[in-house]
């Protein structure tokens, strides 16, 4: 069992919780014991897209941390919030409400590189404790601001938003960004931008690296399956982890010298990362460079 669940992850779950779920219906179906772990932490306020590896593709799972995620989220005006979502406590208002052609006119400014600032009630780590917990215990907390990117932010469909006479109450946009990105941080900047204040109240991950909606099952279905023991139908190889990576075929010698740590000399093919197959078996995930191959990642199958 190597390779990919990727779950939908209901509101209210934690991602460990994510992972907890997946290790019970592997032993509910009698497939043993094996690694598992999540590629991309989600809030449990969030929905959507939550990558689990299972054996081998645990390995992996450290390139998903570092993949551009999607999502859809939405933004109520008005109110802002320490944790700058639907769970915080409120810590500022306005009565502005920003126009609608507003907003779209605004997101220009907010594609490309930008610098952002974290929320305090985040997992980035001050002086070796969590922010969150920091932040929980009432003492002051100050995150550096970071440089990411946003791919593309646009507004989701011109009816997805409440409108009264003073302007509208929420928005719904799509964002494709960068790793790192906090989403909650980018509502409050663009409610910032606009003149008001606001926080995200509803968050959707709709991408992570390759695997998408399509790919992602409920916790429903994964129990039933489990309880069938067919959670083989619902795997994903551990080769669609690596997607966006050519593969690269090996002889039986070839796959045997990596397998021992050796470099493979005299490779005709481009530099780059490579998915490094004998046959149809998953060998390691390697480096090309001058024709030398050297493995980033070995797999023990």
């Amino acid at each position: 069992m190597h390779g990919w669940i990727i779950l939908d992850k209901p509101l209210g779950l934690g991602s460990t919780q994510g992972v907890s779920a997946v290790k019970r219906a592997l032993r509910q179906g009698g497939y043993g014991k094996c690694k598992v772990g999540h590629g991309g932490t989600l809030d449990p306020l969030a929905t959507g897209v939550l990558p689990i590896a299972i054996g081998e593709a645990t390995k992996l799972a450290g390139r998903l941390l570092d993949s551009d995620k999607a999502y859809e989220f939405t933004i109520r005006f008005g109110e802002q919030t320490d944790t700058l979502d639907a769970e915080g406590q409120v810590i500022a208002t306005s009565n502005v409400r920003p126009e609608l052609g507003s907003v779209a006119e605004l997101l220009n400014r907010f594609t490309g590189s930008i610098a952002q600032v974290p929320p305090i009630y985040s997992a980035l780590k001050v002086d070796g404790s969590r922010a969150y917990d920091l932040a929980r215990e009432g003492k002051e907390v100050s995150l550096a601001t970071r440089d990411i990117s946003i791919h593309s932010l646009a507004v989701l469909g011109w009816l997805e938003y409440a409108e009264d006479e003073n302007g509208i109450q929420e928005v719904t946009l799509t964002a494709h960004v960068s790793k790192g990105t906090y989403i909650r941080s980018l509502a409050r900047d663009i409610a910032l931008a606009l003149g008001t204040v606001g926080h995200v109240i509803m968050l959707r991950r709709t991408k992570a690296g390759p695997f998408d909606l399509s790919h992602a099952i409920s916790l429903d279905k994964l129990d039933a399956s489990a309880k069938a023991r067919t959670l083989e139908h619902l795997f994903l190889p551990l080769r669609a982890g690596l997607d966006d990576i050519p593969a690269l075929s090996l002889t039986p010698d070839q796959a045997g010298a990596l397998r021992q740590g050796r470099v493979l000399a005299g490779i005709a093919v481009d530099d780059g990362p490579y998915f490094a197959c004998a046959d149809t078996v998953p060998v390691a995930l390697v480096e090309v460079s001058h024709g030398e191959v050297r493995v980033v990642r070995g797999f023990n199958l």
